[in-house]
């Protein structure tokens, strides 16, 4: 399996606010070294604040990503090539070389930026000791600081953590070699360089505190910072002492907050679980009241209890179990790693092995609920592609998983004890299917079952920082599947066919930053970690969206994902605290007394992406009608509208639900326990069934059917890839080398410096191989690849070097786009002779489902009267966007309107040309004589995005052959635009 990258619509938009705020070069300096080889091209406004850029990006959403692609833009717009990548630790360190570094990373760049490479240097603790006794410098520093401008081919980034940045090492200037023939100090060598600097989690990069110090020891032209949180600063003295976040011009060029990041489905929603307690065990707190290095002071039913360093919690309470000690020191830490804070309650109940047993129970069964749902994916395509599931644990000791003499500790025993009885339970439940997919994850099982039991068993793993140059075979292979073989951990069969059934890991708290894996789909915590920040890095080891068996992320519209977040009972008011940390991340102010500027405008901004004409008059003057403010902006104290009496603030958002929206997470999006139960919505099915005729035919599955004439297109677009007329398809793949001398000529040192080819072969692929995927990718016959093949490579002088891996994804995807775009209308759709169930309905049963999920039919809600003729029970509405989905919602319909509502999502399930399924947002079924008429609707924003034309254009064709069943499609961007139709419809105006 490889991972498929794809630039999501966000990242663009941040890599165009880089452009957008970046000034360009300076090509009208007078500086006599402008054109220094080993140094970047001179930027406008270097050196200046006002230069710098902020990109704001929540965990989950891609910020490694959007700055590697920035480098490669700037590298070929601008000719950069030197960047520095600063991250707070080494663990954010691997992850970011893992991802430059990986093969579908490079593959997915080389498709926009042919024959340029990154060379990653990566400085670690130890580069630095020499091995005879002399100082010098590590390999990948001397590769960065004196690669030239000349290897036009060539990005030189050099990867370093805040600690190695502030070391010794790094800052002495008494080494026994020097670089750029001069410089002896391997800070002030960067700084020569001129470099553009970027920083990952700039709130561990403070201005004024040591690490930025060294941020700035390198000169850097330009500071871009990626982050989804920013240092605060303080700000004026006594009554105007204010604090801000601490952005370079004021706010961030792009501002993808938490708020966003959840609400436009960009991460996974969260359920957050833990086990019950007994009352008396949960009343059984003991609070921290006074901490010291060496002693520890705490608290219950007003008396005192002190603990010296060393000295066991269950001195005080045998609840403590574990044998969990005082360690002290300025972190105030207990031997579990929990660093312990003043008034800090502590359950004894919660440090219990059966009650951590109950939480790997609860986990389990969450996991293998998600595993189920994945691999058989209800209510998709036939033989859409599984999805793998994971599962992630932090524990607070490495002996409780390991044991001594590599025996396995107590943990582990009780985990495999665990999982053995539930895998049995499942393989007993799959032993007599007949489903053909159900049959595979009966193996699976089966398979995962068999390797648990061998010696060397590779169904879960740990890894910790003790574990790091551990000799054991089996440790390193945990490691090394945790750590590098994320493309392993996400496949289910190896090149032999081998089940892969490694899918649960353990970590101390060594994974809770710098590393990730999409299909994390429950993470439990066996021990509080007592650190918000830590709480909100362990939830971000989870929240990115999963990625089928064939590398394909999968967006929340095509395949809901939730994280299963397990806690204790000492953190109950986890769920709470996490809303009101995204909340707070929130694009402006919320004022219950006044409607302020910040306000206005963030209204009006998101009313004009359906209403360009929609400004700040309008609203004014329409919350003056509904007398909702006074003449100063102040919200009146009470309100009438609609004959509800409520505040004007409630008023305000009532009238205009887009303020909420953009400032707090949707209901639903983050759950517990206790909330659950509301997020499914009922369905009226005596309305349904006035559908009920119209779905037999929808359900009916439908074949793509291309025009015979596409088979003839597809040889012609072929033949005008392969002709390469740009000559950028068909390329070489050897990397260039430059070679350096060192001179010395009357005591001066100088360096000469050449560039040739690797005196090695290129790099190229079997050609059998290269047909083989190129047919695959394409759908091209092997015949007519061959033919085209062989007449490209004699155009080019029968230089077979041009068979390989770049020339083969060129051709893919130039071909695919092409191709795709040509044959967009070339199809029709042709009904076949069986049905599918989906969202809504069970083909099977032949009956709508009883309920579907509230987040299928829209992420926000509002309350509404009742009407007869929807088609859910209600209030609340569910809708995705103000306008013009809950103004279609909340308008009144003629009684000619028997039923309507919003469709689920994946409640058609249109086919795609370019694969996928779609399905529209609305349907009407509008009373007309004999034959009723059904109008469906899908809404768009004015300003349509792209791929909007792309989805109207696909289901204007799957509608137009239902035409004979008295079904009318449109695509609106308004609720009167739909009222028009209506209108038009039952006076047979329209055909």
């Amino acid at each position: 399996m490889k991972i498929k990258l794809e630039t999501l619509p966000h990242q663009n938009e941040a890599l165009k606010a880089i452009e957008e705020n970046f000034y360009g070069l300076d090509t009208l300096n007078s500086d006599p070294n402008a054109a220094y080889i080993y140094a970047n091209p001179l930027v406008k406004y270097r050196y200046q604040e006002k230069a710098n850029i902020d990109i704001k990006m929540e965990t989950g959403t891609g910020k490694t990503y959007v700055y590697t692609r920035m480098m490669y833009e700037l590298h070929q717009k601008y000719g950069l090539f030197k960047f520095v990548i600063a991250v707070p630790s080494p663990s954010i360190k691997e992850g970011t070389r893992s991802f430059i570094t990986s093969d579908y990373a490079k593959q997915h760049f080389s498709e926009f930026y042919e024959n340029t490479r990154i060379q990653l240097n990566v400085i670690n603790a130890g580069d630095f000791n020499g091995q005879s006794g002399r100082r010098n410098f590590p390999a990948q520093l001397s590769e960065f600081v004196e690669s030239t401008r000349q290897n036009v081919n060539q990005i030189e980034v050099l990867l370093i953590n805040a600690g190695m940045l502030h070391s010794k090492s790094m800052h002495r200037d008494d080494y026994d070699q020097t670089l750029l023939g001069g410089e002896t100090s391997p800070i002030k060598a960067i700084a020569a360089t001129k470099p553009i600097i970027i920083i990952d989690e700039p709130h561990r990069f403070s201005r004024g505190k040591k690490f930025y110090n060294d941020i700035e020891e390198m000169k850097p032209q330009l500071i871009v910072r990626f982050g989804a949180t920013f240092s605060e600063i303080i700000t004026g003295r006594g009554h105007n002492k204010a604090k801000r976040t601490d952005y370079y011009r004021g706010k961030p060029q792009f501002n993808l907050n938490a708020v966003d990041s959840f609400n436009q489905g960009l991460v996974k929603g969260i359920d957050i679980d833990y086990p019950d307690m007994p009352e008396d065990q949960a009343n059984n707190l003991y609070r921290v009241k006074k901490l010291k290095p060496k002693e520890l002071t705490l608290t219950k039913d007003n008396k005192d209890y002190f603990l010296s360093v060393g000295e066991s919690l269950a001195d005080i309470d045998k609840g403590f179990s574990g044998n969990v000690t005082y360690d002290g020191g300025l972190d105030h830490k207990l031997s579990s790693g929990l660093s312990l804070s003043k008034d800090m309650k502590l359950i004894p109940g919660t440090f219990s092995e059966s009650y951590q047993d109950e939480i790997i129970s609860e986990a389990l069964d969450r996991h293998f609920t998600a595993e189920q749902d994945n691999f058989m994916r209800p209510n998709t395509a036939v033989n859409v592609p599984r999805i793998k599931t994971l599962s992630l644990f932090f524990i607070d000791s490495i002996s409780s998983f390991r044991g001594d003499n590599q025996t396995k500790g107590w943990l582990a025993k009780n985990f495999e004890k665990m999982l053995t009885q539930k895998l049995m339970k499942l393989i007993k439940k799959y032993e007599l299917t007949i489903d053909d997919r159900e049959k595979e994850y009966y193996e699976f099982l089966r398979a995962t079952l068999q390797s648990l039991k061998s010696e060397h068993q590779d169904v879960y793993a740990g890894y910790f920082s003790e574990d790091r140059g551990n000799s054991d075979d089996d440790i390193q292979a945990e490691v090394d599947d945790i750590l590098k073989n994320k493309e392993k951990l996400l496949s289910f069969k190896d090149h032999k066919g081998k089940w892969i059934t490694r899918r649960f890991l353990f970590s101390k708290w060594t994974l809770r930053e710098g590393w990730d894996n999409p299909n994390v789909f429950v993470i439990a915590k066996l021990r509080t970690s007592g650190s918000e920040i830590s709480k909100i890095q362990e939830v971000g080891r989870g929240l990115r969206l999963p990625v089928d068996e064939t590398g394909h992320r999968l967006s929340q519209d095509e395949w809901p994902s939730r994280l299963s977040f397990l806690i204790g009972y000492d953190e109950q008011n986890f769920a709470e605290k996490l809303v009101g940390e995204i909340n707070t991340d929130s694009p402006i102010k919320l004022n219950q007394d006044e409607l302020t500027e910040d306000m206005i405008k963030l209204i009006v901004k998101v009313k004009q992406q359906a209403n360009p004409q929609f400004n700040e008059n309008q609203l004014l003057d329409d919350l003056d009608e509904h007398n909702v403010i006074t003449r100063s902006n102040q919200f009146k104290q009470y309100v009438d509208i609609d004959g509800k009496k409520m505040s004007g603030y409630d008023a305000l958002c009532y009238l205009y639900p887009e303020l909420e929206q953009q400032t707090k997470v949707t209901k639903g999006k983050i759950r517990d326990k206790n909330s659950k139960d509301t997020t499914k919505i009922k369905l009226r099915k005596q309305n349904w069934q006035q559908l009920k005729d119209l779905w037999l035919q929808l359900a009916k599955r439908q074949m793509i059917k291309f025009d015979p004439s596409v088979n003839q297109d597809a040889e012609t677009v072929a033949r005008n890839v392969f002709s390469d007329n740009d000559n950028k398809i068909f390329v070489l793949q050897r990397p260039q080398i430059i070679h350096q001398e060192i001179t010395t000529n009357a005591a001066v040192s100088s360096v000469r410096e050449t560039q040739s080819d690797y005196n090695t072969e290129y790099l190229t692929m079997n050609y059998g191989e290269f047909l083989k995927i190129l047919a695959s990718k394409t759908d091209l016959s092997v015949n007519l690849i061959n033919n085209l093949m062989i007449r490209a490579i004699t155009r080019l002088g029968n230089n077979t070097n041009y068979i390989n891996e770049k020339t083969l994804a060129n051709l893919i995807s130039t071909f695919n786009s092409r191709f795709n775009e040509r044959i967009k209308t070339s199809y029709s759709y042709e009904s076949l002779d069986f049905a599918a169930s989906t969202s809504i309905y069970n083909a099977e049963k032949q009956e709508f489902v009883n309920y579907v999920p509230a987040n299928s039919l829209g992420v926000y809600q509002a309350d509404s009267t009742s009407d007869q003729a929807y088609l859910y029970d209600r209030p609340p509405l569910r809708y995705d966007s103000a306008d013009p989905e809950l103004t279609i919602l909340k308008r009144s319909y003629s009684p000619k309107i028997s039923v309507f509502g919003k469709l689920p999502k994946q409640a058609i399930k249109i086919p795609r040309f370019d694969n996928g399924t779609t399905t529209p947002d609305f349907i009407f079924k509008i009373d007309h004589g004999n034959k009723p008429i059904y109008l469906v609707i899908e809404t768009k924003a004015k300003n349509m995005r792209l791929g909007d034309e792309e989805i109207h254009i696909i289901q204007q064709k799957y509608f137009d052959h239902l035409k004979e069943s008295g079904v009318y499609y449109q695509m609106a961007t308004s609720a009167q635009e739909v009222h028009d139709l209506i209108n038009k419809l039952e006076n047979g105006e329209l055909n």
